[in-house]
C-alpha cells in the first residue's frame, strides 16, 4: 500500500521539524555581528524534541540565545553545562518546553541545540547571536564565512571522548538539505567600500550614502543552504592601523572584564624593505598532506600540483621531508634531506603517485612522529599541514602543536568546504604560521605560495607589547602574548584598562620586536573616549579571547582537568555571556506545564555535508521516557562522537529517493574509489614549464623545454647567441614566457622566478640583452630585461 507523506521528510518517511534559517550579518570594519534565526514547527500528532547540530567560526564568540514560541519570548542565561543539561531533562519530566545550545568538548566549531517538546502543531523560532573578527585574505580582503557544511569528523581508532561529551552528527548530500536559507549583509567602515565578492550568487550591492563607507548585499533569492556562504569585502586603503575603546558595562563591578573599557588594537606591522627583498635560503620544510578518502579527486589533484610548486621554490641548501596521513601515515625520506636536484626528483615522484587512499583522519600521530625529530641547526623548521580538517580529536592535535611551538612555526590549509575553522585557525595560532582556506573553485596555490612566502621572510622575535597610559589609569592584557608577526598582516590585540581618566586624554601602545637582527617598532596613538554604539562587542571578544586561552591550559597534557582553570572559565563564561567549552546557554518556558501525554518523538535534523559520493545515516526516531512519569536523559549524555563515522549517516531524501548511500567506510576507510578518479586532463602548460626547472633553478635546453614553449626542438635552438651556453639561454626564455604569458599567475611562480635570476646572475652570464631579444622574438613577446629581474 502507498503511503502518502507530504512536507519535509527524512528517508525513514520522519518529517524535518527546522523549516528556514534566516542570517543577518553586521560588519563594522573587520568585526562581524552574526544574528541567525532557526523557525521550527511541529507536523506531527506527537510532542516533538528535534536536536540540530551545526557548524559556526571557530572563534565566534556565542553571546545570544532566545527562543519564541507563540507570543513568549525566553531568553537563554548561560549556566554550568552540567547544570544546564539538568535543568533541561528537568523542564521536560514537568511538561515545559526547554532548549538547550551547547559546544562541542572536542571542537570549539561544533554547537548542538535541542528544542524540547514543542507539541503538536506548535512552532518555535530560536533566535542566536555571534560575534567574530574577520580574517585578513592574501588580497586584502576580508572574508566572513557562514558554514553549512559539517562533514563527519573522524575520530581516531581507540579515542574515546568523555561521557556526554560529544554529539552525534546527522549528514546529508548537500543537494537534499530540506531548510531554505534566507541571508542579508550591512557593512560600515571609516574608509570607503569598494567591493563586496561572493561565492554564492549576491544581488548588486547598495550604497547608502555618498562616501560608500556603508553598503548593503543579500544572497540572491532561491539559494539553498547547501555549501558554505563565503563574503569577500573590500575596503579602499585597508589596513590602517586602529583602537576601538568600548566602555564598560554600567550593572557590572568596576575592576572586572565587562565593568572596565576594554581596548581593540588592530596593527599592520610594516617590515623594513632590506629585510623584505632578502629571502632565507635556509630551513626544515616539512609538507604534511591528508590522503584520507575525503581529499578524492579534484583535491588530491590540486594538493600534487601545488606540492610541485612548492618543491621547485624552495631555496638550495635547505633541507625537507613530505609527510602524508590518513589511518597511517607515510613519509618520503626516514629524516629530512638536503635540498638538491636528486632528492627534488626522487620527492616528485613520489609525489606523482600520490592518491586520497589511506583511510581516516588521524592526523596527531604523523605530527608526534615529526616533533620527535631532532631539530637540524641553524635551519629553522618550517611545518606546511594540508587538510579537509575533518579530525574529531581538534583540541588534542592543537595541543600537541602549542607544546612544540618553541621548535618551529606551522602554516595551515583547510581544504575545501566544512573544514574545520578550530583545527586550521588552532594550528597556525598557536604554531606562530599563517591559515589559508581554500573553497569553491579558489586556487589552492596563490594561497600556499604566500605562505612559503610568509616562511621564508625571519621569524619575528623578542616580541613586546609597551603601554603609555594617563596616571590613574592601568592596563591588563586580555591576548596571549603575540607569538608570529608577518608582513601586512594584522595583529590583534585586547586589554582591559582600569580607572578613570578624562574624556580628551589619549593613550599610545608601542609593539617592538627583531627582525633578522633588526630592531623594528609599530606604534599606535589613540584616543581613551569610548566608542558610541559598538554596545559590548569588543567586550565578547575579549572574553572569547580569554576564554580561549584558559580553556587550552585547564586540559593539561596528562588529560586531567584544571579544576581551578575550570571555576575561572565558567566565572568568565556567565558574567560575560559568551559560551565555553564548560557552560551552555539554557531557556525554559515556565508558562506551559502540562504533562507530556504520550511518548516524546525525537527528530534529529540533518546537516549538509560535501562529498563525491553520498553518505547515508540513521535517524534515532523515537526518544521515549524511560520511567512512566515522563522523565527523560540528556539529549547529549547518550550522543557519542566516537559514533559520528562508525553509525551510518541518515540521508534525507525527497519521496523519489530510496536509500541509496555508500557508506562512509567505503569513502574514508577504503582504497581510493576507482569510479570516482577523474580520467587524467592534459597538463596545465604552467606546472609543464615548472616540472622541467632543475634545483638550482636552471631550465635545460632540450626537446621537453621546445615543448612546454610550443615550439620545436630546433626553433628554440636556432636564434639562440653563438657564445651563450645552453642552459642559460634556456633559463632566459622559460623567464620570457612566464612573464609574457602567465603575469596572472605571478604570485605561483614568482619565488621560482626569482631563483632562476639567481642562478643567472651566479653564472655572470654574457650578451643578457641580445638573449631577452632574441627570445621575444621567438616567443612573440615585449618583456622588458628588468621587468624579469635580469
Amino acid at each position: 500500500m502507498m503511503v502518502s507523506c507530504c512536507g519535509l521528510i527524512t528517508s525513514q518517511k520522519e518529517p524535518v521539524p527546522l523549516k528556514s534559517v534566516e542570517v543577518e550579518l553586521e560588519v563594522k570594519d573587520h568585526v562581524a555581528t552574526v544574528v541567525s534565526t532557526l523557525n521550527y514547527h511541529n507536523q506531527e500528532d506527537k510532542p516533538l524534541e528535534a536536536v540540530f547540530v551545526f557548524p559556526l567560526p571557530g572563534d565566534a564568540a556565542v553571546c545570544h540565545f532566545s527562543a519564541t514560541v507563540g507570543q513568549t519570548e525566553i531568553v537563554a542565561e548561560v549556566k554550568e553545562k552540567q547544570r544546564a543539561r539538568e535543568e533541561y531533562d528537568d523542564a521536560l519530566s514537568s511538561g515545559q518546553q526547554a532548549f538547550l545550545l551547547e559546544e562541542s568538548e572536542q571542537s570549539p566549531d561544533v554547537f548542538s541545540l535541542s528544542v524540547g517538546s514543542l507539541p503538536p502543531g506548535e512552532s518555535a523560532s530560536i533566535r542566536l547571536e555571534y560575534v567574530t573578527e574577520l580574517a585578513v585574505q592574501a588580497d586584502e580582503g576580508l572574508r566572513f564565512l557562514l558554514p553549512a557544511v559539517l562533514n563527519p569528523r573522524y575520530q581516531p581508532q581507540g579515542s574515546v571522548g568523555s561521557e556526554g561529551s560529544n554529539v552525534q552528527v546527522t549528514s546529508v548530500p548537500a543537494s537534499l538539505v530540506p531548510y531554505t536559507l534566507s541571508f542579508s549583509a550591512r557593512v560600515s567602515s571609516p574608509r570607503p567600500v569598494s567591493k563586496v565578492e561572493s561565492s554564492s550568487p549576491l544581488d548588486p550591492v547598495q550604497y547608502l550614502n555618498t562616501e560608500q563607507t556603508q553598503a548593503t548585499v543579500k544572497l540572491a533569492a532561491g539559494h539553498k543552504f547547501d555549501r558554505d556562504v563565503q563574503l569577500l569585502i573590500y575596503y579602499k586603503d585597508a589596513h590602517q592601523p586602529s583602537a576601538v575603546v568600548e566602555a564598560g558595562q554600567a550593572s557590572s563591578q568596576p575592576g572586572s572584564l565587562m565593568g572596565d573599557s576594554v581596548v581593540m588594537l588592530s596593527l599592520y606591522p610594516e617590515f623594513p624593505q632590506a629585510v623584505m627583498s632578502s629571502v632565507a635560503s635556509s630551513g626544515e620544510f616539512v609538507f604534511l598532506l591528508d590522503r584520507s578518502g575525503s581529499m578524492h579527486g579534484q583535491r588530491i589533484k590540486n594538493a600534487r600540483d601545488t606540492l610541485l610548486l612548492l618543491l621547485k621554490s624552495l631555496p638550495l641548501g635547505c633541507y625537507f621531508n613530505i609527510y602524508s596521513f590518513g589511518s597511517s601515515f607515510e613519509h618520503i625520506f626516514p629524516k629530512s634531506e638536503e635540498y638538491n636536484q636528486k632528492t627534488m626528483e626522487e620527492a616528485l615522484k613520489k609525489v606523482e603517485e600520490m592518491e586520497a587512499n589511506l583511510g581516516g583522519t588521524e592526523i596527531l600521530e604523523p605530527l608526534k612522529h615529526i616533533y620527535r625529530q631532532p631539530s637540524i641547526p641553524s635551519q629553522p623548521r618550517q611545518l606546511f599541514v594540508f587538510t579537509d580538517g575533518e579530525v574529531g580529536n581538534t583540541k588534542e592535535v592543537i595541543n600537541l602543536v602549542k607544546q612544540n611551538s618553541a621548535s618551529h612555526r606551522c602554516f595551515s590549509f583547510g581544504i575545501g568546504e566544512g573544514a574545520s575553522s578550530a583545527l586550521i585557525n588552532g594550528l597556525a595560532k598557536e604554531g606562530g604560521g599563517h591559515a589559508q582556506f581554500i573553497t569553491g573553485a579558489d586556487r589552492m596555490q596563490p594561497k600556499v605560495m604566500q605562505s612559503l612566502r610568509f616562511a621564508l621572510q625571519p621569524s619575528v622575535v623578542d616580541v613586546s607589547v609597551k603601554w603609555d597610559l594617563p596616571s590613574g589609569v592601568s592596563v591588563t592584557a586580555l591576548s596571549p602574548p603575540i607569538a608570529a608577526v608577518f608582513q601586512g598582516q594584522r595583529s590583534l590585540v585586547y586589554a582591559q584598562f582600569t580607572g578613570q581618566s578624562s574624556e580628551a586624554s589619549e593613550g599610545c601602545v608601542t609593539v617592538a620586536y627583531s627582525l633578522a637582527g633588526h630592531p623594528s617598532q609599530t606604534q599606535l596613538h589613540f584616543s581613551l573616549k569610548p566608542a558610541k554604539d559598538s554596545g559590548l562587542t569588543v567586550h565578547r571578544l575579549a572574553a572569547r579571547t580569554v576564554i580561549r586561552s584558559l580553556e587550552m591550559e585547564v586540559r593539561e597534557p596528562g588529560g586531567q582537568e584544571d579544576a581551578g582553570g575550570k571555576k575561572k572559565v565558567v566565572e568568565l563564561s556567565v558574567q560575560s555571556g559568551v559560551s565555553s567549552v564548560f557552560t551552555a546557554f539554557i531557556a525554559v518556558n515556565k508558562s506551559n506545564s502540562e504533562a507530556i501525554q504520550g511518548p516524546l518523538l525525537r527528530r534529529r535534523i540533518p546537516t549538509p555535508m560535501m562529498r563525491g559520493c553520498m553518505v547515508g545515516i540513521k535517524i534515532s526516531s523515537m526518544r521515549i521516557s524511560s520511567n512512566g512519569d515522563g522523565g527523560l536523559k540528556s539529549p547529549t549524555s547518550a550522543m557519542t562522537l566516537s559514533g559520528w563515522l562508525k553509525e551510518k549517516c541518515a540521508g534525507l531524501m525527497g519521496l523519489a529517493f530510496g536509500q541509496t548511500s555508500c557508506s562512509m567506510d567505503m569513502m574514508d576507510q577504503s582504497d581510493t574509489l576507482e569510479s570516482c578518479r577523474p580520467k587524467q586532463p592534459p597538463r596545465d602548460p604552467l606546472l609543464q614549464l615548472v616540472s622541467l626547472q632543475k634545483a638550482s633553478g636552471c631550465w635545460l635546453l632540450d626537446p621537453h623545454l621546445a615543448a612546454a614553449l610550443g615550439k620545436t626542438s630546433e626553433e628554440v635552438e636556432k636564434p639562440k647567441p653563438a657564445s651563450v651556453k645552453q642552459d642559460v639561454w634556456a633559463t632566459i626564455l622559460a623567464l620570457i614566457w612566464l612573464h609574457g604569458f602567465k603575469m596572472d599567475a605571478q604570485e605561483e611562480w614568482e619565488l621560482l622566478a626569482m631563483k632562476a635570476v639567481s642562478w643567472l646572475r651566479a653564472q655572470k652570464a654574457s650578451l643578457v640583452t641580445e638573449c631577452v631579444e632574441a627570445g621575444n622574438a621567438l616567443l612573440g613577446c615585449n618583456v622588458q630585461k628588468d621587468a624579469v629581474g635580469l
